[in-house]
């Protein structure tokens, strides 16, 4: 009797646990849109509170969707950076960042909401975000007459992935990626490692693919403390790309590195900038 009860109560353990994985499975499934995209609507400041003029932006998608994003001049360089962000908040989130690049890099911005993020209209999707960039990659060329070779396409954790899907396509200007995974599907394996991620999630953003097909020069900038993304990502990710390419190698967190790394992380994209990676 005492063995059936323990055989008994085994079973009921092990019942529990598979209900709870199942459940905690299909919870993920159904969510999974909700960890990909993380939008904010409302803009919570302008580049004119950080003492920046900008021109607010309103273009056009493909699939016509209307496209919010802005615009800061500067007459210092020809070149223009083309930045794409990561999945959470929305333009006026990077406001420190975008501070950071103008004032220390001297280059004019072009910084987009993908839909459904800011003052984008739609929803977001995986193919919307690269429709997006294709659109504001269009802009700068048609709207604004920049050289192709002068855009500096610049994608930051997801956004690398969009960046590099852009540039891929393009086969024009520069590529720099900060702070990008290999593919959704990997960092979600490694962050859920005990639920089947790779079969389930219906988002892919493989930039390991991506990047096999750009034929432009590569700036790669990743952190050995990211703590969200690991530096091997940045590593393979460089392994599998074309000549030229630069591994930039800095420190700090995800959300902070090019602080923490200031000098390395500037020097290293005006290095690139002015072609210096043909040396290595």
């Amino acid at each position: 009797m005492l063995y059936l009860r323990i055989i008994s109560g085994l079973g009921l353990i092990i019942a529990v646990m598979v209900i709870i994985y199942v459940v905690s499975a299909l919870y993920n499934f159904f969510m999974q849109s909700h960890y990909v995209y993380c939008p904010e609507k409302e803009i919570l400041a302008t580049p004119f509170d950080i003492k920046v003029y900008f021109e607010e932006i309103i273009f056009r998608s493909p699939d016509g969707v209307n496209l919010s994003g802005w615009f800061i001049p500067c007459k210092a360089r020809k070149e223009v950076v083309l930045l794409f962000h990561g999945n959470g908040g929305n333009i006026s989130t990077r406001l420190a960042f975008i501070k950071y690049l103008y004032r220390k890099l001297g280059l004019s911005l072009f910084i987009i909401d993908y839909r459904g993020y800011g003052k984008s209209e739609g929803k977001p999707s995986e193919e919307g975000t690269y429709l997006d960039a294709r659109a504001a990659w269009e802009y700068l060329m048609q709207s604004r007459k920049i050289n192709p070779e002068d855009i500096i396409i610049y994608g930051r954790s997801l956004g690398g992935s969009v960046a590099a899907r852009l540039a891929g396509e393009v086969k024009k200007g520069v590529l720099i990626l900060d702070s990008t995974f290999t593919s959704l599907k990997d960092i979600a394996s490694e962050m859920y490692p005990y639920l089947p991620v790779r079969k389930f999630l219906k988002y892919d953003y493989p930039t390991i693919e991506y990047i096999r097909d750009v034929m432009c020069p590569v700036l790669i900038i990743h952190s050995s403390e990211d703590d969200y993304i690991p530096f091997s990502h940045a590593a393979t990710l460089y392994e599998h790309a074309n000549e030229p390419k630069k591994l930039l190698k800095i420190s700090g967190g995800h959300n902070n590195s090019y602080i923490k790394s200031e000098q390395v992380f500037i020097e290293g994209i005006r290095n690139f900038i002015s072609g210096k990676y043909k040396e290595d």
